[in-house]
């Protein structure tokens, strides 16, 4: 940052009433009546000639310019691999280093390190470790090709010490200033040396290393030998001098191995510099620190700081802090009206360090605009001294509180629609530092309804933080250690490190408005975390207001948490299997979790909600051209062609998106419809590629579309305006009334006056069988909002057909559901045709005989395999099944094509929608592995991608001179006594009694006694 001002004579706008003072600063607010200059180091604005706004547009312009005090050293360095770590005991800063590299950058990057092998040093636990032993990983595990299935794989690994070097010319005109060398972002520990003087070492994974290098000079000329600060007694000749940084990317302190700091589960355990890295030269009398302390309720600030001091000028003396602020215009401004403000105080300031603080009392800054999603105006503030050292933070007026169990902006109530950033960024590796790239990310979760990111065990770079305020977003940091990889409250070295690394995160980050919740980390384990992060809350919440902290994202609810984060309210958990409501339950949509809310006194965010997965997308391999590779796609690839079914693959990502997306919608709606829930995070809206890959998102990991769901719709169940209908159930017969209950989540700018409800029954062909209009009511800010009933008779309705139900509230938000209305009342089925559930003499004899069969195996009856035994169930994989031990199901829904002449009967999708669950969820999945190869099923079932077996729901074929329709799920008289099953049963029978049943696969009685085994599918 240029200097804004060398002078001291800033005017002030607007008169303030008093100041307060700490410390042994005394601060004194001084009134002008005048514009001021602007200092000729940064630029130059005469005030008799410029205009105000013109005066600011350079403010603005030079903050956001590469400053003249920065000398930036991009570019090519010297390097070595230290693998032995020796060269600290043999002095490699004295020595030229061999090798050259490009920094910023990584190794890894540009192709340096070691091929992976099996017995490469990962950082990061594995679960499924049946790739270094399993029969069916041989060929990956060879020389050449390796490629492992639990994360994204470098091209090259090194973990170890890395020496990065270079030569660098102090200027002369530097003369009398501190040198700083600052590097943006570090992986990990760095040690840095000027010439053979060893500087000093940092290890924060969050927040940039700064290292005094000295002061540029003369012994004579410097502050006096008695101060114990080693910038104050070093001295920096002008000229050329050899930089040394020590990088080592090892597990420098125990923060957990999964952490997405270090792990390579996400960004990969690369080593390098990254981001700015440059040498800055400031006045020995600078503001080291400024922290702005908003109040968005008198509509003002108070400021904090600290003035280092180095100059020889005895224990105290009086000078004047210069403030120039105004707003700041976010990315998307084509022009705007500024309106700076001037202020100046004096500081009474000591030797070393001075610590001051200024508070405007409520009234003195009238007209300042909030910050929050939908409004998100901050400011630009830049402070200057009169040596003309300048500080630049950008802010905004947000207050964030919690009365009750939900969250309050600016004091209105806010609905947190979260997503998880597990630092996962395969061209780079490491995380963005431009904030273009972050606009668009943030752009992305916005376009799909969200309103905040959740970086899951790190903290992203100033740059994320600059988007997120320019574009009203919110986010939640966190330092380490998650799942448990790690324990908390032993006297680790990593219990100290947590405290310190928030410090730091605070310092760095702490004004941005963006900036509003806070975990100490992700699931925390140990005997005594609980006791350590008690005092962890205690401790943060005391000294940083600006925020809302809480012990650990996942748990424990602890007294001293101001919000909790917590996987109880959700559909699905670890170790649900079918027993979960989505899975065991009838499907509803009145589900929700009041009860748990109404426990608790403080907001609840359920956590990482969702991890339902899609079948990987084997389109997306071409996109990775960074030094990370989806190898692991490449194996699911192998393996899905190897059982014949490689032209498949595109119809499965569809099929598994289709109902992943209906389980999103699901998860997200009861949490929307909970009274006084304070919000949702998913596991993931993109892709998380590591833990034996969890292709959880309905995004890719590069935030792009797969292909069957688009913002527009996601957003329609996801968004800060979402209408929500409570259904008992989604099959009706037509002697039945379609009973809803209709309410909004609404969490916008403001209540909607006069809204008017529209719903509406459409047909699959676009017919609008009944609607109606609600009056016209005003709607609170929140959720619960009660909008009216609605009580449909379906007699006369056009079935077997599958309904949409869509209500809006006009001219503003809209959301839909699908039922399914049956006739209560069926054709007589044909004579000629057995329905049985054995596969016994009778119904052997009935084929031998030229018969046609219905043959409908309950599913604990089918065979299942031996290995790896399928778990259907409704819903998609959870998280994914290498990390979960195969937790049910192990199935990701069904594909068919809706126009067989099969299903002709039965509404149907081409992949699993809430009908199914009826036949699902006591099915079992038929092993077509046991049939001829050229039995096409009619209802597939599509098998998790590490076994990827060919498997069916509903297949048909020749038995001799008979003919066989099999499911894998009984339709007997007792089981079809519901109307899905019923109807099913009787599409299948129209189906054999047509012309159309010609089975054109020969399958012999033996391959069919092969389906039936005695161990059941499922848990």
């Amino acid at each position: 940052m240029k200097p804004l001002n060398k002078h001291s004579n800033h005017p002030a706008a607007i008169p303030p009433r008093h100041v307060l003072a700490t410390g042994t600063c005394e601060p004194v607010y001084r009134r002008h009546g005048k514009l001021g200059s602007l200092g000729t180091r940064c630029f130059v604005i005469r005030a008799v000639a410029v205009v105000l706004a013109l005066a600011w547009a350079a403010v603005w312009c030079a903050a956001q310019s590469p400053a003249a005090n920065a000398l930036p050293l991009a570019g090519d360095w010297r390097f070595s691999l230290d693998r032995g770590d020796v060269g600290i005991g043999e002095g490699w800063f004295a020595k030229r280093l061999p090798d050259r590299i490009r920094l910023p950058g990584t190794l890894a990057r540009q192709g340096i390190g070691d091929d992976v092998s099996t017995n490469t040093p990962w950082i990061g636990g594995i679960v499924d470790k049946s790739w270094f032993t399993a029969p069916e990983f041989e060929k990956y595990r060879q020389p050449g090709n390796v490629k492992v299935p639990f994360w994204l794989q470098p091209e090259k690994h090194y973990a170890g010490v890395v020496w990065y070097q270079r030569d660098i010319e102090i200027p002369a005109d530097w003369q009398g200033k501190r040198v700083v060398l600052f590097l943006e972002r570090a992986h990990w520990e760095t040690r840095v040396w000027v010439d053979d003087r060893f500087i000093g070492t940092n290890n924060s994974l969050a927040t940039p290393h700064e290292y005094e290098l000295g002061v540029v000079g003369q012994a004579s000329s410097l502050s006096p030998s008695n101060r114990q600060d080693s910038y104050f007694t070093r001295r920096l000749a002008p000229g050329k001098h050899t930089l040394s940084i020590r990088v080592d990317n090892r597990m420098v302190i125990d923060v957990g191995e999964n952490s997405h700091c270090v792990s390579d589960h996400t960004q990969g355990n690369w080593n390098g510099l990254v981001g700015k890295i440059e040498l800055l030269s400031t006045p020995l009398l600078r503001i080291d620190d400024l922290q702005i302390k908003p109040d968005a309720a008198g509509r003002t600030f108070s400021i904090e700081g600290v003035i280092r001091n180095a100059e020889d000028v005895g224990p105290l003396r009086s000078i004047e802090v210069s403030l120039l602020f105004g707003p700041r215009p976010g990315p998307d401004a084509a022009d705007f009206t500024p309106q700076p403000r001037r202020l100046s105080f004096p500081v009474v300031c000591g030797t070393e360090s001075t610590r001051f603080r200024w508070s405007i009392p409520e009234g003195d800054l009238t007209g300042l605009e909030l910050w929050n999603e939908f409004s998100p105006q901050f400011y630009l503030l830049v402070a200057a001294l009169p040596n003309g050292s300048t500080r630049t933070v950008e802010f905004g007026l947000r207050d964030i509180a919690t009365p009750g169990t939900q969250f309050t902006i600016n004091a209105q109530r806010t609905f947190i629609r979260g997503t998880l950033d597990c630092c996962i960024f395969p061209k780079t590796g490491h995380p963005p530092m431009e904030v273009g790239e972050w606009r668009r990310i943030i752009r992305v979760a916005k376009s799909y309804g969200l309103n905040l990111i959740r970086f899951h065990s790190w903290c992203p770079p100033e740059a994320a933080f600059q988007a997120a305020d320019e574009l009203g977003f919110y986010f939640q940091i966190e330092t380490c250690w998650p799942n448990q990889s790690t324990t908390l409250g032993d006297g680790k070295p990593v219990d100290q490190w947590i405290y310190d690394e928030t410090d730091r995160i605070l310092k760095y980050y702490g004004n941005h408005p963006s900036f509003l919740l806070m975990a100490a980390g992700n699931e925390p384990g140990g005997k005594n975390a609980n006791a350590y992060l008690a005092k962890y809350v205690e401790h943060f919440k005391a000294k940083d207001p600006r925020r809302l902290w809480t012990s650990g994202a996942g748990w424990p609810q602890i007294a001293e948490n101001q919000f909790h984060v917590t996987p109880d309210p959700r559909i699905q958990a670890w170790g649900g299997g079918l027993k979960t409501r989505i899975n065991a339950k009838p499907p509803e949509t009145t589900t929700d979790y009041r009860d748990y809310i109404a426990a608790r006194n403080v907001p609840v965010i359920s956590h990482e909600i969702g991890q339902w997965c899609v079948y990987p997308n084997f389109d997306e391999i071409p996109k990775y051209t960074g030094y990370l590779k989806p190898r692991n796609f490449e194996i699911f690839r192998d393996r899905l062609e190897a059982n014949g079914m490689g032209s498949l693959a595109k119809q499965f990502l569809l099929a598994s998106g289709k109902l992943q997306t209906l389980c999103y919608k699901e998860e997200i709606e009861s949490a929307l419809r909970t009274p006084g829930m304070g919000g949702f995070q998913l596991l993931d809206l993109h892709d998380f590629p590591g833990q034996g890959t969890a292709l959880v998102g309905v995004l890719d990991p590069f935030w792009g579309e797969k292909g069957y769901v688009t913002a527009k719709e996601f957003s329609r169940f996801c968004n800060s305006t979402v209408p929500l209908a409570r259904l008992k159930k989604r099959a009706f017969t037509t002697d039945e009334k379609l009973e809803a209950e209709i309410e909004v989540a609404h969490f916008g700018h403001q209540p909607l006056e006069n809204a008017t409800l529209v719903w509406k029954l459409v047909s699959e062909d676009g017919k609008v069988a009944a609607s109606d209009t609600l009056p016209a009511r005003n709607i609170p800010v929140g959720n619960s909002t009660a909008l009216g009933s609605i009580r449909l008779p379906l007699k006369g309705l056009v079935s077997p057909t599958k309904y949409k139900l869509v209500v809006g509230i006009k001219d503003s938000a809209e959301n839909d559901w699908d039922v399914w209305v049956y006739p209560l009342k069926l054709a007589d089925e044909p004579k000629d045709v057995l329905v049985t559930a054995q596969f016994d003499g009778a119904t052997q004899a009935s084929l031998r005989s030229g018969g046609k069969v219905l043959l409908t195996l309950p599913g604990n009856q089918v065979r299942n395999f031996d290995a790896a035994p399928v778990k259907l169930g409704f819903s998609s994989v959870f998280w994914n099944t290498a990390w979960t031990g195969r937790q049910a199901p192990t199935t990701l829904g069904i594909l068919c094509d809706p126009k067989h002449p099969a299903l002709a009967q039965f509404p149907t999708d081409f992949h699993s929608n809430w009908q199914w669950w009826y036949l699902i969820h006591r099915a079992g999945a038929l092993r077509l592995d046991l049939l001829p190869k050229d039995v096409e099923p009619i209802v597939r079932v599509i098998d998790d991608w590490f076994t990827a077996r060919p498997l069916g729901l509903i297949l048909e074929g020749k038995v001799g001179a008979g003919r066989i329709v099999v499911c894998g799920f009984d339709l007997t008289a007792d089981a079809a006594a519901e109307p899905v099953s019923r109807q099913m049963r009787h599409s299948l029978l129209a189906y054999m009694d047509s012309p159309q049943f010609r089975p054109k696969v020969e399958i012999r009685v033996e391959e069919l006694r092969s389906l039936i085994g005695s161990s059941p599918q499922g848990e």
